[in-house]
């Protein structure tokens, strides 16, 4: 197993609350994660049909055959637990007592929120980082190679060939689990969407035009993206508009948790297929957004993340808020420096708010500027969230 970064989050939230809930795409590594670092805790799977099937029919005989320090995986698939386990931790008083893992966030937040407030520490684990990867000695010399490869642990564990890692993970896991979630019919039509999306990663929303190229109402497409993002296929990014009036774009723009999955469903099959593509500078800025929200996560802290854009064009790709600072990050898919980098941190600082930083992200060497501006290589924005 490559060692996650989350982990030292993890054992100090078990140390905090009764139960601690793990929230990941499917394939992220949760179930790894919690049973390697976890090994005096018993583990169940809720995908198993007989302990499902046993937890529905009488939840109260199943815990008392699990009674403490216990991994239930994939508990979205028995929620009604949730409630059983309240019961049992109130009565108890002690923390570290259950792990949960989930993949669907919408169906476990409704039930923690009801049964499991003030209970549960919550994680979010999303595939691997790029300073996990270095630290399992796994470096790539070229950001295409980062895209294309992914992060899904399994895709390096077990040496597998990307593309075709990728597609079994949307026929295996995604059409699954959407078509459960939304009742698809027409899978054709869903492919279509979400292939359209990946075409359109790192723009801003707009979900009349996606509902006109799709064949559906935008009322659709705005359901499907909350599944996919409660689903942890896709993350969004939403705009900076603290007290910028009328003249702030206010629509949020979307990205992949994986950029293997992604480059899958825009049919890369080659590094050198990625390096071609129109859309590299798209897929690069969301490499460097992923490893920030990441970074985040396994902190437990929430994202805080934003992206800025005016009416005149104006724009800062990625901002981040810490209290009342802000930093603001320019990502440009170029090896060489240009002074037109710095244009949109400039302007926003002196227009908007002053950035408490200002960085550009991108794929050459680390540059100090005596304005105050930094150029950072994007494998090392992880170190700004630190």
């Amino acid at each position: 197993m490559i060692p996650r970064n989350i982990t030292p989050e993890l054992l100090n939230q078990l140390k905090e609350y009764p139960i601690v809930t793990v929230l990941g795409p499917r394939q992220s590594g949760k179930t790894t994660l919690t049973k390697a670092v976890l090994t005096d805790y018993e583990y169940v799977s809720l995908e198993h049909p007989e302990n499902r099937q046993i937890a529905t029919e009488d939840p109260k005989a199943f815990l008392k055959r699990y009674d403490n320090k216990v991994i239930f995986d994939e508990v979205q698939r028995a929620p009604h637990l949730l409630s059983y386990l309240q019961g049992m931790v109130d009565e108890r008083s002690e923390n570290g007592q259950f792990v949960l893992t989930g993949s669907h966030q919408l169906e476990l937040r409704a039930s923690i929120s009801q049964s499991l407030a003030g209970r549960t520490g919550i994680l979010h684990l999303l595939p691997l980082t790029i300073s996990e990867l270095s630290a399992a000695n796994i470096q790539f010399e070229d950001f295409e190679d980062y895209l294309f490869n992914g992060f899904m642990p399994r895709v390096y564990d077990q040496n597998q060939r990307p593309h075709t890692a990728y597609a079994n993970y949307y026929q295996t896991y995604l059409e699954r689990d959407v078509r459960q979630l939304i009742n698809l019919k027409d899978v054709t039509l869903f492919e279509k969407f979400i292939k359209l999306l990946a075409g359109r990663v790192g723009q801003l929303a707009n979900y009349q035009s996606l509902a006109n190229d799709v064949g559906v109402d935008s009322k659709t497409i705005k359901h499907w993206l909350s599944i996919l993002e409660a689903s942890f296929v896709i993350f969004k990014l939403p705009p900076y508009f603290e007290n910028f009036g009328k003249r702030v774009i206010k629509s949020p723009k979307y990205y992949f948790t994986d950029t293997g999955l992604l480059c899958y469903l825009l049919d890369i099959e080659t590094v050198k297929q990625v390096r071609r593509d129109p859309l590299m500078g798209n897929m690069f800025e969301n490499l460097v957004a992923l490893e920030a929200l990441k970074t985040r996560y396994n902190q437990g802290l929430s994202p805080n993340l934003y992206y800025f854009r005016d009416s005149a064009g104006n724009e800062i790709d990625l901002l981040f808020k810490s209290g009342r600072d802000i930093v603001g990050i320019e990502i440009k898919a170029a090896s060489t420096w240009h002074h037109r980098f710095k244009k949109g941190l400039v302007h926003f600082s002196e227009k908007n708010s002053p950035l408490y930083q200002s960085l550009v992200a991108y794929s050459g060497e680390r540059i100090e500027f005596s304005d105050g501006v930094s150029a950072i290589p994007y494998d090392q924005v992880a170190e700004v969230f630190a």
